[in-house]
């Protein structure tokens, strides 16, 4: 009779548990009984590593094996198991040595020729592996690079089962060279993306959905007063609304705000980049995301699709895989009335907590909203002489599809009108380019983390209101207007405290200590839509 032990990660969601793979190998029928709550790709190891170990030159053991997974009360699934598996066997067979294998956590799929195939979500298993105080890890080659990402872990990259074996062995490691057939993908990385998978995510350098290509704000033609709400909410971190009619460049807008964010902070890019692990859309060859993912979900997108869900475990939805990123919503009006309410939790928490009979999962999703709907179903209700022939209860039901209490979390609200023939064909209606508003975005950041730290938040947009109220109190009287748009039904509680962010937020911009006056009317006709003329004397912030 024999036993060994070894060690792999089952995931929930983008955190995972350490789990204990036990191997026991006593006289009797020869069989292979695997148990601990597997699920179907689990169950179907077994014939995975039976045929790995021997065509990797291992001798299958002729007893009964039984193959347990604890904790069993974990739902556990996937083909990241096998490794793990193949390792507890042939240490009961007595090939390896079990007390090598006892703290080793190995993640991988077995291929029946032995080679280790890559899995999705190496990064969040070995961050649970290293939480869990284990040091040495076993991942397929083509992941090592991810899962060297995280600190204080010793990690091990193999091609094949006869080179684990080998390397625990004290033998020759064999040459197992992997050269795909030029011109055609490597079938090995073929886990590592799944088909389909995304929801609109585009991960190329932050700079939108099209890869090869960098939208710069220079290419926006006028806009002044939507272009200043664009740096007001990457400096802060506050939802935007951007409404007119079709052709005005609302979507321009959206597309170019993740090149004017700054860069992600270590801590921020692990988050991103377990997320995308684990979504089966991160990019061979990246295993660190550096810059602010973008999302932008068709209108069709359903309500699982947006928050996460599916099958078994939920997966990560398109406001996770937004996390720490922008999430665009275009006509947004045209999406499911259920699937936008749904977002009103994740904006006030940066999470989302999704049950399912299965178990409950939280993903992160602290993401930048940007939100673009046109005036009427035609689009023409704003323009004069456009011809709109929308009946009022149409427009009104057509605006009211965005509720009440989701535009209440919305901190800023722009009309983006059609541009001039001037701006758009002179030189005049150019602003400035991508890279001098970020510049001044990086500063108003750096200037609020530096006031905010030692506290729990990061960006204006996460303080409370009753922090800003009594802990940064503003300028004397600069409230006096906000306190009276209050007072008349103008502003909601909510409404105000987020006045104040991003009053703050302009403040930061402009290099103020603290917001006065003019900061704040400029906050309010940002967030309320009504004209007071500090965005026309604006122009931007300065």
């Amino acid at each position: 009779m024999g036993f060994a032990r070894a060690c792999a990660v089952a995931l929930v969601g983008v955190e995972g548990v350490v789990v204990e793979v036990q191997a026991d190998l006593e006289p009797g029928v020869a069989a292979f009984t695997l148990v601990g709550l597997p699920d179907k790709s689990l169950v179907e190891s077994r014939d995975r590593v039976r045929a790995a170990v021997v065509n990797s030159g291992g001798e299958w053991p002729q007893k009964k094996l039984t193959v347990g997974l604890s904790p069993a009360s974990v739902p556990k699934g996937g083909s990241g198991f096998d490794l793990a598996v193949a390792a507890a066997v042939l240490g009961a067979a007595e090939r390896i040595d079990p007390r090598a294998i006892a703290d080793l956590v190995l993640i991988g799929e077995l291929g029946l020729d032995g080679r280790v195939r890559p899995v999705r979500g190496v990064l969040p298993a070995v961050l649970a592996a290293a939480e869990a105080g284990y040091r040495q890890v076993v991942v397929p080659e083509q992941t090592a690079g991810e899962a060297a990402l995280v600190p204080g872990v010793s990690v091990l990259g193999v091609r094949s089962l006869r080179q684990l074996i080998a390397v625990l062995t004290g033998e020759p490691v064999p040459d197992e060279p992997q050269e795909p057939v030029p011109g055609r993908p490597d079938p090995m990385l073929a886990g590592l993306m799944v088909p389909g998978a995304g929801v609109g995510t585009g991960l190329s350098g932050g700079a939108g959905p099209r890869a090869g290509h960098r939208p710069d704000l220079a290419d926006v033609a006028g806009q002044a007063a939507a272009r200043t709400a664009l740096e007001v909410a990457a400096a802060g971190g506050h939802h935007l609304l951007l409404h007119g009619p079709p052709g005005a460049g609302k979507t321009m807008l959206a597309e170019r705000l993740p090149g004017i964010l700054p860069p992600l902070t270590r801590q921020e890019s692990l988050e991103v980049t377990a997320v995308h692990s684990v979504a089966g859309l991160l990019p061979p060859g990246e295993p660190l995301v550096h810059a602010a993912p973008y999302c932008a979900p068709h209108h069709s997108a359903t309500m699982q699709s947006l928050v996460g869900g599916g099958n078994g475990l939920p997966r990560p939805g398109a406001v996770s895989l937004a996390h720490r990123g922008v999430l665009f919503l275009d006509e947004a009006p045209e999406f499911s009335g259920r699937a936008l309410d749904a977002l009103r939790q994740p904006l006030e928490s940066g999470h989302v907590v999704v049950a399912r009979s299965a178990g409950v999962v939280r993903l992160p999703a602290r993401f930048l909203m940007i939100l673009a709907a046109n005036p009427c179903p035609c689009g023409r209700h704003t323009l004069e002489g456009a011809g709109c022939e929308c009946p009022p209860s149409v427009i009104r039901r057509y605006q009211a599809r965005l509720s009440g209490p989701l535009l209440d979390r919305v901190d800023l609200r722009v009309g983006v009108q059609p541009v001039h023939r001037a701006d758009l064909l002179g030189q005049s209606g150019r602003g400035e380019s991508t890279a001098a508003v970020a510049a001044r975005v990086l500063d108003a950041r750096q200037r609020s983390a530096a006031r905010l730290d030692g506290t729990p938040w990061s960006v204006n947009s996460e303080v409370p209101g009753h922090e800003l109220r009594t802990r940064w109190c503003l300028a004397p009287g600069a409230l006096d207007v906000a306190e009276r748009d209050l007072e008349r039904g103008l502003l909601t509680a909510r409404g105000l405290d987020r006045v104040l962010r991003v009053a703050w937020t302009v403040a930061d911009l402009a290099g103020r200590d603290r917001p006065g006056a003019r900061e704040v009317a400029l906050a309010l006709e940002l967030r309320t839509g009504v004209a007071r003329g500090s965005l026309a004397a604006a122009g931007g912030v300065s």
